[in-house]
């Protein structure tokens, strides 16, 4: 049977859902400058650490080209469901987080693990502070255009406003963990509450539960976009053949599945899910200690006092976030994609009070999208779904605010990002 292919405007060709055009010249220097300063950064890493941490860093580029290549989103996906009840990204987001919870499932319950070292992982309390952190994360986002993943994979890919994004992110992060304890103390907490581990149901109910959780959410959702039909997502440059794994966009829910597989890979290897926001605090405390700042005398960093002592390399968060980086660059220069330019004054002060929120909440509330809402539910942890529900009211409500910006939000007639 012969496929019919259509002409559309801008020389897209369709073929029923792939899109095919010519794609921008492969950058190679850019490129043998990433994979360079990859394989120097590796060695430098298991000279002075371990193999684990060599691991760990690999495993963070292979998010990195993932992340890149499929333009993977949690900003935009709450954004378009929010604004015009697109739930593309959300859906992807389902499937996901169904992989990496069977997974999850199964490695908590046995104890897997490749280094020996038992896996745990990040179940928090309930409380104000997750609350208000995960709401201003959700107005933090939309403002900073990116959330912790984004922003990483961003600056990798040669976003300009993204640098901004990522320094104000490290400050609010700092600013977090210096308020951390008034937050612990001075206001209510829940215990922290596993659904596999503070009930009944042990693992394995957990995890039909939260499979009926996530088909609900898919299901329910594909049935309110057939209802309101929004606008469906614009098309990423690609090409076809075996040339589309290093210069195509990859589909949403083959990188769902693989983000998935590499978060339960990060349990099995370190002990604990990915995560991102807490390398940030370091960097900007490490940073203050430069000047004399006795950031040691935290509350917060009392509880990590062994983060902080030890060398960046030797922190697994760091290491991962660099890989990120790195691998982002990498899939940006590979398909000619990596251009930085000019930062507009409203975009500027967007990412900066974007990137502020984003720390100082994360902090609060115990991660941000990696950590609280994709490693928090995959964990069965309450507090990931309580956060995921904080941050799309905050999503809401900073709808009405990135106008004042100059941000674009979608609107129904239009295709969208």
């Amino acid at each position: 049977m012969t496929q019919q292919v259509q002409e559309t405007p801008k020389g897209w060709i369709r073929g029923r859902s792939t899109f095919v055009t010519d794609l921008a010249p492969m950058q190679k220097p850019f490129v043998i400058l990433g994979i360079v300063a990859a394989l120097a950064l590796f060695a430098v890493i298991l000279y002075t650490t371990d193999i684990v941490q060599g691991v760990l860093f690999l495993i963070g580029i292979a998010l990195g080209l993932t992340l890149l290549y499929a333009r993977f989103g949690f900003t935009s996906a709450f954004r378009r469901l929010m604004s015009v009840g697109n739930a593309q990204g959300i859906q992807a987001h389902m499937v996901m987080l169904a992989v990496a919870s069977t997974l999850f499932a199964f490695i908590l319950s046995s104890g897997f693990s490749f280094t020996g070292t038992a896996p745990t992982g990040y179940v928090s309390p309930v409380g104000i502070s997750v609350l208000f952190g995960a709401f201003i994360f959700g107005i933090g986002m939309q403002l900073g255009s990116g959330c912790a993943s984004g922003t990483l994979y961003s600056v990798g890919g040669g976003s300009s406003s993204m640098i901004l994004t990522l320094l104000s992110f490290i400050a609010g992060s700092v600013l977090g963990a210096y308020h951390f304890t008034f937050w612990m103390e001075e206001t209510w907490a829940a215990e922290p509450f596993s659904l596999a581990e503070s009930t009944n149901l042990g693992f394995f109910g957990a995890w039909a539960v939260q499979m009926g959780l996530f088909a609900a959410i898919y299901f329910g959702l594909k049935f309110i976009a057939a209802k309101k039909n929004p606008p469906a997502m614009k098309p990423l440059p690609t090409t076809t053949g075996f040339k589309k794994i290093f210069r195509g966009s990859w589909p949403l829910l083959t990188a769902a599945i693989i983000l998935a597989v590499l978060n339960a890979l990060t349990l099995t290897v370190r002990g604990t899910p990915w995560g991102i926001t807490s390398a940030f605090a370091l960097w900007g405390s490490k940073f203050l200690e430069l000047f004399g700042v006795d950031v040691a005398s935290w509350g917060y960093w009392q509880a990590n006092a062994e983060q902080l002592q030890n060398p960046i390399l030797a922190d697994s968060t760091s290491v991962m976030n660099f890989g990120i980086i790195l691998g982002a660059f990498i899939a940006a220069s590979a398909t000619g994609a990596f251009k930085p330019g000019k930062i507009k004054p409203g975009i500027a002060g967007a990412s900066i009070i974007g990137g502020l929120l984003m720390g100082y909440g994360a902090r609060l509330a115990f991660g941000c999208n990696i950590g609280a809402y994709f490693g928090g539910i995959a964990s069965f942890s309450l507090h990931g779904w309580v956060w995921a529900v904080m941050a799309m009211l905050g999503t809401g409500l900073a709808l009405f605010i990135r106008p004042f910006f100059g941000l674009k939000n979608p609107k129904p007639k239009d295709s969208i990002c």
